[in-house]
């Protein structure tokens, strides 16, 4: 059963700058929250994505989910568990800002307060080409199995999770 597309228009460009253009899309904190949600963390559902602890609230989530799929960066499909719930995943489009996402995360772990174990960001800014490998790995083979470890007090004695192993004390 196809699902009725919902999603909200893409506006225009404000200009023709690459920067700009991407800002039009991805340029709120919620919608590279939902991509890092997909991404590295394996959630897909809107329930998941709703208790994922940033807060975000229902209508806020509806909307960048509906703003992400029009953009091309999410498609929405229909659960194989349950036909009548939606699972939510990144596109090949939406996979492809790996290298940014994981760029952010080691700036974001750099100059800012973050629970990120220092390994974790250790290992992510030495060994980007495998980390990347691997997120795009999971994505292919549509692996739910979190990549990184939660941040924050839950998450402060977790290490990254490459290939199944872990990463070494």
């Amino acid at each position: 059963m196809a699902r009725k597309s919902t999603a909200n228009p893409i506006p225009a460009p404000r200009s023709g700058c690459p920067l700009s253009c991407a800002l039009d899309l991805l340029g709120d904190r919620w919608s590279l929250l939902l991509i890092r949600d997909m991404m590295v963390r394996g959630l897909s559902t809107f329930r998941q994505f709703q208790n994922s602890g940033e807060g975000i609230a229902t209508n806020i989530l509806s909307s960048r989910l509906r703003s992400l799929e029009a953009g091309g960066i999410v498609q929405a499909e229909p659960s194989a568990d349950d036909g009548r719930s939606i699972r939510y995943r990144l596109t090949e489009k939406g996979i492809a800002l790996a290298p940014v996402l994981f760029e952010l995360l080691i700036w974001g772990a750099h100059h800012g307060e973050s629970g990120a174990p220092c390994a974790t960001i250790d290992h992510l800014e030495k060994n980007r080409a495998a980390v990347l490998a691997e997120a795009l790995r999971r994505w292919k083979e549509r692996d739910p199995e979190p990549l990184i470890p939660p941040f924050g007090p839950a998450g402060r004695n977790a290490r990254l999770n490459l290939t199944k192993g872990k990463l070494p004390s």
